[in-house]
């Protein structure tokens, strides 16, 4: 199934080369088998495969085989890995940057994008972005480590990024902050949302 580009980042092929990429560039992974990529970005094997040949063809990528597990990573070597990762972190960073940081605070049980960030995201109409609002659900140990994470993230995508905290019981409430989240696009980053 052939995809637009993404609003965030029409520089790519396709929605699903960018989450490809930053997966790859992006998540922290020292390197990924092919299966464990179609499983993080949600895509197809066979489509992983099709767009890490290519990848490969370029040069942007550097592949090792264990029997018939195939395991890929950023060629350190290519002069365009970091222009690639710089435009990565920009456009679509913020979810793999934010599932590593997120991940790591004890009481983290959800989080996911949403407002414009998130609707570009999904393929909406707009404006630019200025900045990246999450939902952070669960009850953190420590709130401050969500927002110096947020703020790390940020620096690095070079978009401030607000995070909003809520316990899975304040979510059952019926505010107009929570109706117009849970009608609008949203992008998870880690565990299942909240009410669906």
């Amino acid at each position: 199934m052939r995809t637009a580009p993404p609003l965030l980042a029409p520089l790519f092929r396709s929605d699903g080369q960018a989450r490809l990429l930053a997966e790859l560039f992006l998540s922290g992974a020292d390197e990924l088998n092919l299966h464990e990529l179609a499983r993080r970005t949600d895509l197809a094997y066979g489509t992983v495969h099709r767009e890490v040949r290519r990848l490969l063809d370029v040069g942007l990528l550097w592949e090792r085989r264990i029997g018939q597990a195939r395991y890929v990573r950023p060629n350190p070597d290519s002069p365009l890995t970091q222009p690639v990762r710089d435009l990565l972190l920009v456009s679509a960073g913020p979810v793999p940057l934010l599932a590593v940081e997120l991940g790591a605070i004890t009481g983290v049980q959800a989080a996911f994008l949403f407002g414009s960030f998130a609707a570009r995201m999904r393929g909406e109409p707009g404006p630019p972005p200025n900045d990246i609002d999450v939902l952070v659900v669960g009850d953190p140990a420590n709130p401050a480590a969500v927002y110096d994470a947020c703020r790390r993230v940020g620096d690095q995508v070079g978009r401030e990024v607000n995070p909003t905290i809520m316990t899975r019981d304040e979510l059952a409430h019926h505010t107009g902050f929570l109706t117009q989240v849970r009608d609008s696009p949203v992008v998870p980053i880690i565990g299942e949302l909240p009410w669906r």
